[in-house]
Order: C-alpha cells, then structure tokens, then sequence
C-alpha cells in the first residue's frame, strides 16, 4: 500500500484521553513519534516563514504601497502555527499548514499589479469562502470521488517528484543554465562545486542511510546533524549569502540560498502583527470581469492543489483507502478553505496544506498531535525568526528527496497495459514537477483522461463531474487568451 517507514508499534488500546481523541494507538503510533515527526515537519517547512516574505514584500501593488518583510513573516508563522493546530484538532490528521507557494506567487507577481494589497488579500479571503460552501455542501467530496484510482495514485506520484524537484532546486543540486537547451542542469557548469550543494549531498546520504536502517528519528536526526555541520562549516569558512547585484548578476555563486546558517545577535525578537486585519473589499476601480478572473485562478490553483496534496499524504500515511479517501475528509476540506480565509486576513496570502509534511509522515507522525507538536513550534518561531533561520534551505532540501523517493513507489499500483490510462497517468506525473505546479498535473491528467475515454469508446465510463472539471480546466489552461479577449490582464 506504501512505502512509509511501518508505525512504531502495532495498535493498541488507548492508554489515554489523549490517545483516544487523536487514535495514536489505533493507527500503530506513539506520543514519541507524533513528537518527532510534528518538529520534522516544522524544519522542513520552517523555510517559508523566510520565503513568504521574499516573495510577498517589496512588491509595489497599483498604489505603490508595499508590505513589510518582518510583518509578513510574523502573519506567516502565526497563521501557519494556528491554521496547523486547527487542522490537527479537528481532522487529526498530520497535515500542516502554511502559505501556499503557487498561490502567493500569483498574488504577488499578478494579482497586484491590478488592485492593492488590501484587496488582493481580500480576493484570497473570496476564494476561501466559496471554497468553504463547496466543501461544506458536498460538492468538493463528490469532484473528489469522481477522479479515478489511477490519477489519485498518479497524483501521488507526481507530488513525490515535485517535492523532490523542489528539493534539488532549493538546495543548488539543480539549477537554470539560461539557455533554451537544456533548461536546467546540474550544479555550477556541471558539477557539484559549492559547499551548501556539497552538504546537501551529505546529509541527504547521511539521511537515506539511517532511514534504510529504521534508526528511530533517522529523518530528524539527519536534518540535526546537517544543520550543525553547516553551522560548523559557516563559522569556519563564512561563506555567505548567494545574491545579486543592481544589474541581476549573481554575487557570490557559492554561497548559501535563502538562508545563512548562523545567528547574529539577539535570538529572540517581538513579531510585527500589523497586517492582521490588513484587507479591504472596496473593488472599485477594478472592473468585475478582472476579478472574476483572478477570482477564478485563484479557486482552481488553491482547490486541486490541496486536493491532490491531501490525497498523496494520506497514501502515504496509510490513511487512505483505495479510493483516495481518508478519515474526516469532509472536515479536512472544510478546514483547508478556512486556511485561505485566514491567509488573507493576515495578508500572508492563502495558508493551505503543505507537501513538506510527508517528511514527518516519513518519520511516523500518523495523528493530528502531530500537527499540533508543529503548530506550536510555529507559534514560538514568531519570536525566535533568527533561530527559524538557521536552518539553510539545501540542508532542509534532503529531506524532500526522501519524501519524493518514498511516494514515488506507490506507482506500482497501476497496471499501464491500458494506454487510456497509461498517459494521463504520464502527463499527470510529469507535468506537475516541469511546470512547477500540481494544479497544472492534475489538469493536464483530467482533461486528457476524459477526451482519450470518450474518444476511444469508453465515454460511458466518465462521471459527469469529470466532463466539468475537465472543462473548468480547459478554461483554466486557456485564461491568457480569455483575458485577453476581455481586455483584461492578470
């Protein structure tokens, strides 16, 4: 059913009314475990309280106003420290939560170029509502349903090489060679030839060694142990920060990414919470058509993107049943849309589940203690921001092949004899981690599972939310050329 590390114990009796409220015991897990994998989980996605605010802040929207970087990286920690616990209580499941990637490049990069922060956030908050009506109607179950085994597994698989692809990117072991041919490549000139690269193949190894060997907190001990040896390695050679000058040329190619594994000054600082409540609905020098538009991409990216993350978590932790579904599916959809309406309210733009949590998964966290272990740690990382980054990002990167390489195993559950099946299945896969999105993977496998069936005699087999949700994609991968017939951009 999964490669996943086997829980550390058969189940049992609950011993506790804490146990019996998460189901610890009955999912063959223990309160240790649930420990560990709640803080793998947070190191792995500690990065995005530093990467949140790269991408958000220092973004001009139409009126020329800016968001502060210290203050989105408060919202960012707080929302994901609270949107992470929620989860936990109600779903008990090891999902956390934190910014979505996707959404808040969008915001940044599209959105605001038409309205003001206040109001993009405030669209994000939109997309959240009617997320919320979907899933609490049913509706979002019923979509969910109507997707076939074979693309639930493919999207499990393809978000186990996207991780992995993040993974290789975030820690320089990938990297853009400029030209048309190939994209991408390896390294620096084609060779490992920086030290946070080098680490990064270190504690991936160090990692991979310990988990093939059960070492109980093998994943947690090798990201530890990869931290403190990048520390070392910083204070004795200070390498520095990898950047780029007024022109765009890179400074210091062999330096770190995001951040720099040591800590100068105070550990400890006061989170800046003046974006909380930051968002404005006063759309009016924006046309409806604009933000219907937004409105939209918004809903598709923030909609599947969860649903197949969902779905490839729960596989993973052997939560999921041959259908895909898991336990309280329902909530956890329900929950998940409130993510976005919290991510807005805070202007920390759509606050979604997040894939790194299969690193936890990957050390045994099957409950929703977990989630509660990493939504704490969040919390107090709103007043330790220097400490959260200390963590570099190629060190954190190793963990993500792991998780990667363990989902990857669960396309062995397909049968590829049936072409019809074969390449939706493909192009699910492979879009996903090529065109850096699981919306765009899971689009590309809808609509091609539903024109090869029905053009090859198998029409009957498709369920009619299928046909709807491959036409929403169609107009979903077609929105360039829609909004350019309406005259707008975004």
């Amino acid at each position: 059913m999964t490669t996943a590390p086997s829980p550390a114990h058969a189940p049992t009796e609950p011993t506790s009314a804490l146990d019996r409220y998460f189901e610890i015991s009955k999912r063959g897990s223990t309160v240790g475990t649930e420990i560990r994998g709640g803080l793998v989980t947070f190191v792995t996605m500690a990065y995005i309280v530093i990467l949140n605010p790269i991408i958000l802040s220092g973004k001009p929207d139409v009126a020329g106003d800016m968001l502060s970087f210290n203050a989105v990286g408060a919202a960012t920690a707080l929302t994901a420290g609270v949107m992470t616990i929620v989860f936990g209580l109600v779903t008990r499941l090891p999902f956390g939560f934190a910014a979505g990637l996707g959404i808040n490049a969008f915001v940044a990069f599209s959105v605001v170029g038409q309205v003001t922060w206040p109001e993009a956030m405030a669209l994000v908050m939109i997309n959240g509502v009617i997320i919320v009506l979907l899933a609490a109607t049913g509706l979002r179950k019923a979509i969910f349903d109507a997707v076939p085994f074979q693309l639930k597994i493919a999207i499990t698989v393809g978000i186990g090489l996207f991780i992995a692809f993040i993974g290789f990117v975030n820690s320089g072991f990938v990297t853009a060679t400029g030209a048309s041919s190939p994209p991408v490549g390896l390294g620096v000139n084609g060779s490992v030839a920086t030290v946070p690269s080098l680490l990064f193949v270190v504690t991936l190894l160090l990692t991979g060694i310990l988990v093939a060997l059960k070492i109980k907190g093998g994943m947690l001990i090798g990201l530890v142990g990869g931290t403190v040896l990048a520390v070392i390695v910083e204070a004795i050679w200070h390498i520095g920060a990898r950047g780029f000058d007024d022109e765009g040329n890179v400074v210091n190619p062999g330096g770190w990414g995001l951040t720099v594994p040591a800590l100068n000054g105070s550990p400890v600082s006061v989170p800046d919470l003046s974006l909380v409540g930051a968002f404005s609905f006063d759309f009016g020098k924006v046309s409806i058509v604009a933000l219907v538009m937004i409105v939209f991409t918004l809903l598709f990216t923030n909609f599947f993107d969860a649903m197949g993350t969902m779905t490839g978590l729960a596989k993973e932790a052997n939560l999921a049943d041959d259908n895909g579904d898991f336990p309280r599916i329902k909530s956890a959809l329900v929950v998940e849309g409130f993510g976005a309406i919290a991510g807005g309210a805070t202007s920390s733009s759509s606050s979604t589940v997040f894939i790194e949590s299969g690193a936890g998964i990957g050390e045994g966290a099957r409950t929703g203690l977990a989630n509660v272990v990493t939504g704490i740690v969040f919390l107090i990382a709103m007043f330790l921001t220097p400490l959260t980054s200390i963590v570099p990002t190629e060190i954190a990167a190793a963990a993500l092949i792991i998780v990667g390489a363990m989902m990857m195993a669960q396309i062995r559950h397909i049968d590829f004899t049936d072409f019809r099946v074969l390449l939706p299945v493909f192009l699910t896969v492979s879009v996903m981690p090529l065109t850096y999105s699981i919306a765009n993977g899971i689009g590309a496998g809808f609509v091609s599972w539903v024109l090869i069936h029905a053009f090859s005699g198998k029409a009957k087999t498709i369920s009619p939310l299928l046909w709807v949700v491959g036409a929403g994609f169609l107009i979903f991968f077609a929105r360039g050329p829609i909004e350019a017939l309406f005259g707008v951009a975004i």
